[in-house]
C-alpha cells in the first residue's frame, strides 16, 4: 500500500475559524480544477447536532480526481475508494440507529476477520460476547452496540480487552469463559467486573472501519484513513492524546470511509459521533474541528450515540443532545395537543349543503361556545360534581372536557340552523 507523504501536499490557510484547510494532494496527473481549494464548512458545537444536510450531499471534494488513489491504484479506486461515483450522493444525516452504548471488544487485525466476526464460528471470543449481550438484550437497560477493534503493535490494547464508551471504562484480557459474568455484572447490572479490574481511560478514540473481507469499499478506503490520522496525529504533537484504532463492520459500506470519534465535548461529556464518506482531505479538519474545537462537521456527520436522526424528519427535532431529543419532541407534541384543542373549541363546523355555521349575521358563534360552556360548568357545580373532578383530573384531560362540550355546543348550533334553514 502506497500512501502519499504529508509533504506532498499544498495547503491553503483559511481566512475565518469557519472555514477549514483544504490538504490536496500532488498528484502525478494533470487536475482539471485549480491544485489549491478553498471551501467552506458549516459548523456545530458538539453539545447539539446538525441539522438534516439535503437530499444530495454536495462534496467540498466534488471533483474527485482531485483525491489520492487508494493503494496507488487509480481503477481500483474508482470501484471501490475515493473516486468512487457514489461517494456524496446521499444524505448522511439519520443513518446511525439509535444507541446508548458501544462495546469494543480488542481482538486480532483486519486481515485476520472473517466477513462476519461476531459471528463467526472460528472466532469464539467475538461470537459469544454479541451472541451474549444479543440473548440478554431485553434485561440490559441500555441499548448496546458490539464492535470488534484491532490492538494494532505498539498500543496498549491486545485480545480480549474491552473498551466501553461513554464510560470510558476499560477491562482488560476478556476470555471466552468470562463472557456471561462480563455480561450480567457489566452490562445487565451496572456493577464492575468481579472478575476484573476495571481501569479508567482518558483522550480522544478515532475507529475507523477497515473491515476489507466484509466489503471492499471499507477495505480499501480505511487502511488510507488510518494511515493518514496517524501521520497527522504525529506531526500536531496528538500522540498521547488521539488514538486512532481499525474496527469491523459498524453499517453503512456505501459511506466508506466510515469513521466514529469518540471524546469530550465542550461541556466534558463523552460523545459518539459517526462520519460518512470521509476522504483523506477531511482528516484535518476530524482533529481539528471536532477534536479540537468541538465542531461538527456537518456534511459528513451520520448521527450519533445517544439519537437516531431521523431521515427527512425537522430540523428542530435535532437540536438537542442525547436524550433531550425526547423531551423536545415531548414537549412539542403537547403544545401541538393543545393547539388542536384550541381550535376545537374555536373552529368552524360545516353543514349540510355548504352551510356554515362559523359566522352569521345575527349570531356569533364563539358567544354561544362561550355561552353554553358556562351553562355546563354551572350546571356541573350545582351538582357538586366538578369540584370533585378538579381535584383528580390533569389539567390536560379538564380541557379536553371543556372542548367535547363546545363541539357538542357548536354541533346544536349547527344543526338549529340548518332546521331554520330547511
Amino acid at each position: 500500500m502506497r500512501i502519499a507523504h504529508s509533504s506532498r501536499y499544498l495547503i491553503s490557510a483559511a481566512n475565518s475559524h469557519s472555514h477549514r484547510i483544504r490538504i490536496v494532494p500532488l498528484l502525478p496527473f494533470p487536475l482539471s480544477r485549480s491544485s489549491t481549494t478553498t471551501t467552506t464548512t458549516t459548523t456545530t458545537t458538539l453539545t447539539q447536532a446538525p441539522p438534516l444536510a439535503p437530499t444530495t450531499m454536495a462534496s467540498e471534494t466534488d471533483n474527485l480526481s482531485t483525491l489520492p488513489a487508494a493503494n496507488g491504484n487509480v481503477v481500483e479506486d474508482e470501484k471501490f475508494g475515493f473516486r468512487r461515483p457514489e461517494m456524496f450522493t446521499e444524505n448522511l444525516a439519520g443513518t446511525v440507529g439509535a444507541y446508548d452504548r458501544h462495546v469494543f471488544l480488542c481482538y486480532k487485525s483486519p486481515e485476520a476477520w472473517p466477513s462476519k466476526v461476531e459471528g463467526s464460528e472460528s472466532d469464539p471470543l467475538p461470537k459469544l460476547l454479541s451472541s451474549a449481550v444479543k440473548a440478554r438484550k431485553n434485561d440490559i437497560a441500555l441499548k448496546t452496540n458490539v464492535t470488534v477493534y484491532e490492538g494494532s503493535e505498539g498500543t496498549e490494547f491486545s485480545d480480549g480487552d474491552v473498551l466501553i464508551f461513554p464510560d470510558m471504562i476499560k477491562y482488560r484480557g476478556l476470555k471466552e469463559s468470562d463472557v456471561d459474568s462480563f455480561v450480567e455484572d457489566v452490562l445487565v447490572n451496572g456493577k464492575p467486573w468481579a472478575s476484573g479490574v476495571q481501569e479508567v481511560f482518558t483522550g480522544s478514540h478515532v475507529f475507523v472501519c477497515a473491515h476489507g473481507s466484509r466489503d471492499r469499499r471499507c477495505g480499501v478506503c480505511g487502511p488510507v484513513l488510518i494511515e493518514k490520522l496517524k501521520e497527522e496525529i504525529e506531526s500536531r504533537g496528538l500522540k498521547n492524546q488521539v488514538f486512532v484504532n481499525a474496527c469491523s463492520h459498524i453499517g453503512g459500506h456505501k459511506y466508506a470511509g466510515n469513521v466514529i470519534i469518540y471524546s469530550p465535548a465542550p461541556d466534558g461529556k463523552i460523545t459518539g459521533h459517526w462520519y460518512g464518506y470521509v476522504t483523506p482531505d477531511d482528516v484535518p479538519a476530524l482533529l481539528v474541528q471536532h477534536i479540537e474545537k468541538g465542531e461538527i462537521i456537518t456534511h459528513l456527520w451520520r448521527g450519533q450515540m445517544g439519537a437516531a436522526a431521523e431521515v427527512g424528519g425537522k430540523e428542530d427535532e435535532h437540536k438537542l443532545p442525547n436524550g433531550d431529543v425526547k423531551k423536545n419532541k415531548k414537549k412539542k407534541h403537547e403544545e401541538s395537543g393543545t393547539q388542536s384543542k384550541k381550535e376545537e373549541v374555536s373552529g368552524c363546523c360545516q353543514g349540510v349543503n355548504g352551510f356554515s355555521c362559523c359566522k352569521d349575521g345575527s349570531l356569533d358563534q364563539n358567544g354561544v361556545i362561550e355561552k353554553n360552556l358556562k351553562e355546563a360548568v354551572a350546571h356541573e357545580k350545582e351538582q357538586g360534581k366538578l369540584s370533585s373532578w378538579m381535584g383528580s383530573w390533569e389539567q390536560s384531560d379538564v380541557l379536553t372536557a371543556l372542548a367535547v362540550v363546545g363541539a357538542v355546543a357548536t354541533v346544536a348550533v349547527a344543526y338549529s340552523f340548518y332546521r331554520r334553514s330547511g
